[in-house]
């Protein structure tokens, strides 16, 4: 038998990048994957359809309490139960965080309303399915910029921050449902393929000498998921960035 096999799990804002990597590497491993996108149906549907396992694609927005739902209820409709969550989706805009003025308040709400609320309401909802699981997880896909102030712009790192803690709370409180953080640093991404100037930075200062890639990432998640007793951890794998500056 694969190592994951039996295992359902859902990871939102799967049609590329980190969440895409994620949804294969757990699939590869034998898990049934449900695949998530806001509004590249396309390319989610795309990605559901190589996956080596059973899959399904579900088109929702996160920011929606009543999306959250539906994505719930058809991955229950689809595979009968839900074990390991993986809260990926999210939203940024580069501000600069010494402009205010630019960190408008519809910049604001949106980060919040996908970052924060979106994943606070689906995670809400599925604690009844990961309470019935053997080993219900949840892992939030964060950034180093939860523990650092840096990041896009100010608004992205209170999110991120606020999901580092909703992680510890959320483990402290609702065992044995288990709940861990990744915490990149800039990852190479097709969301960041512009950010040439970012990335030559991080690459001049970090010990490691590049960005973060999806597959980092996704690996980060498989460590957390296999060790069942590791909860309330933030993950942060960032080529060592927070030691230098």
């Amino acid at each position: 038998m694969a190592e994951l096999s039996g295992m359902v799990a859902l990871v939102t804002g799967s049609s590329s990048g980190i969440g895409e990597r994620t949804a294969q590497r757990l699939s590869e491993l034998g898990a049934k994957v449900v695949v998530n996108s806001s509004s590249s149906v396309e390319a989610g549907r795309a990605v559901a359809a190589a996956l080596p396992g059973e899959s399904h694609y579900v088109q929702a927005d996160i920011s929606d309490k009543e999306q959250c739902q539906r994505l719930l209820d058809e991955t229950v409709a689809k595979f009968g139960r839900l074990d390991l969550l993986v809260n990926n989706a999210g939203w940024t805009t580069l501000v600069p965080h010494g402009d205010l003025d630019a960190l408008t308040d519809e910049i604001f709400m949106r980060t919040f309303e996908v970052n924060v609320f979106g994943t606070w309401w689906l995670t809400k909802a599925a604690m009844p399915l990961l309470r019935a699981s053997q080993d219900g997880h949840v892992v939030n896909i964060t950034s180093v910029a939860g523990v650092r102030p840096v990041g896009s712009s100010i608004a992205y790192s209170m999110t991120k921050a606020a999901l580092n803690q909703m992680t510890r709370l959320m483990a402290k409180s609702h065992g044995p449902v288990r709940f861990n953080a990744v915490a990149p640093g800039l990852v190479e991404t097709p969301w960041t393929a512009d950010w040439k100037t970012q990335h030559a930075g991080i690459a001049a200062i970090n010990p490691i000498k590049r960005s973060a890639t999806p597959d980092d990432c996704a690996e980060a998640v498989l460590a957390l998921v296999r060790n069942k007793y590791v909860t309330g951890e933030v993950f942060v794998i960032d080529g060592g960035l927070t030691q230098v500056s």
